[in-house]
């Protein structure tokens, strides 16, 4: 599927009248079946109660132990303490990464945020190394932006 055609579906999704988790397990579905390399694609909300946690919401791939992350822990806790994407070519060379599965070669993650506010992340990982080039990242970081809206909703801010 082309940047273009993922583009469009998920403009589609978000116009659909589904809920906003709903909206947001089919982008998790419709990136994980449609992109190779996209192996496990999720979303962090952030913890209105805390504000230094995230907790896990819609994904598709394997299960994952990690359904709270501490912000600063992990790529997800790094991403969240620095408000910026993160793209880790090689796992195993990152001190702070928690393993969701021996088979992950490379993650992704971007922070959403709505009205300036952090409300979540999008978090991708790959059986590949270096799965995401430059226009992945151009893309899923059009993803974050334009999900925002729907995670706030989720996340109750």
């Amino acid at each position: 599927m082309t940047t273009e055609m993922v583009k469009s579906a998920v403009t589609g999704i978000l116009k659909s009248e589904d809920s906003p988790w709903e909206k947001l397990q089919s982008i998790c579905n419709l990136l994980r079946e449609e992109m190779e390399d996209y192996h496990w694609v999720g979303y962090y909300f952030v913890d209105k109660d805390s504000t230094s946690e995230l907790i896990l919401g819609p994904f598709a791939g394997a299960a994952t132990e990690h359904k709270k992350i501490d912000f600063g822990e992990g790529v997800c806790g790094q991403a969240a303490n620095t408000l910026s994407v993160f793209v880790v070519d090689d796992v195993s060379l990152e001190s702070n990464y928690l393993s969701c599965s021996p088979d992950v070669r490379s993650e992704f993650v971007a922070p959403v945020i709505r009205e300036g506010k952090l409300v979540g992340e999008l978090d991708l990982d790959s059986r590949t190394i270096a799965a995401f080039r430059e226009i992945d990242v151009e893309l899923l970081n059009w993803v974050a932006e334009v999900t925002a809206e729907a995670v706030s909703s989720i996340a109750g801010f």
